[in-house]
């Protein structure tokens, strides 16, 4: 029987995880009880058409985080073999998604959210230490979360540990806060100022041969490439899940699209991560030089 342990932050995608494994088979149980775990395991095993499981635990279950890591420790003392899947996303998005909700933070007893995820993220690192697998939803859509929960559960396939976002955008429109790296393309000639390229992007072939034709942007590319392909290592090491690196220009609409296409495409190949490309300011006003 595979057994799939669900937690992680409240708001960072527990019950979306466990409805996507309902979905692809797995019969799934939430807000269980830790000390009911072993119970419902000897059922399951009980009913032999039972083969795939996955419960989710968290602060709802009304009991201290520290008797779920007691109880998994004495489940895997009896023979028991499990994963353990952590949701997770950063404070911001989970603010942003408790405001949106308008739901109340099981641990913000005075009814600041921060001090709830605060205290949960400091409770919950034991068990995310442990986990098998963390998926930071920070910046997933629902379609490429359940794109990962399969890779993992369904289809048995190596999984990305470490997702790489790759995002351009304007320094007009405010710089982007959420940016592990940030990377400043203002030196290079602008195309806006030419009047054929003034309304393109840099999706367009004759914006980015004008920008790739500069010298300084194949130097500029060349470092880049070296020190990002450099430090993802180090952060898959350190236990990184989510690398945001931003390259802006003035409007977001040109040279910054152009090179964050292009630092896309040298690192697609490059090993055990998931790549993403955005463009934040792409549609927005030209009222500017980009």
């Amino acid at each position: 029987m595979r057994l799939v342990i669900v937690t992680g932050m409240s708001g960072g995608g527990k019950s979306m995880a466990i409805n996507i494994l309902e979905d692809s088979g797995y019969y799934c149980v939430d807000n269980l009880p830790p000390p009911l775990i072993e119970k419902f395991l000897e059922l399951c095993l009980q009913h032999g058409e039972v083969k795939k499981v996955a419960v989710g635990v968290d602060f709802r279950a009304g009991h201290p985080f520290g008797d779920v890591q007691l109880q998994l420790e004495y489940l895997r003392k009896n023979g028991y073999s499990f994963e353990i899947l952590f949701m997770d996303a950063s404070d911001n998005i989970l603010m942003n998604r408790y405001k949106e909700s308008r739901r109340v933070h099981p641990l913000a007893h005075e009814g600041r959210i921060e001090d709830g995820i605060r205290l949960e993220r400091e409770m919950l690192t034991g068990i995310r230490q442990i986990s098998s697998y963390v998926i930071d939803t920070s910046h997933l859509l629902t379609r490429e979360l359940k794109e990962r929960i399969e890779q993992i559960f369904v289809h048995n396939e190596e999984y990305h540990s470490l997702i790489v976002n790759i995002v351009s955008f304007g320094f007009k429109n405010g710089i982007l806060v959420d940016a592990d790296l940030v990377f400043d393309v203002r030196f290079l000639p602008n195309p806006f100022y030419i009047e054929e390229l003034k309304h393109r992007t840099g999706e367009e072939k004759a914006v980015r041969d004008y920008v790739m034709a500069q010298e300084d942007s194949s130097v500029f590319l060349d470092k880049l490439t070296n020190m990002v392909n450099f430090l993802i290592p180090a952060f898959i090491k350190e236990g990184k899940y989510q690398l945001i690196i931003g390259i802006g220009c003035t409007g977001g609409q040109h040279r910054s699209v152009t090179l964050a296409g292009e630092l896309n495409k040298r690192l697609e190949d490059g090993g055990n991560y998931l790549l993403k490309l955005s463009h934040r300011d792409i549609q927005k006003s030209h009222s500017m030089g980009s």
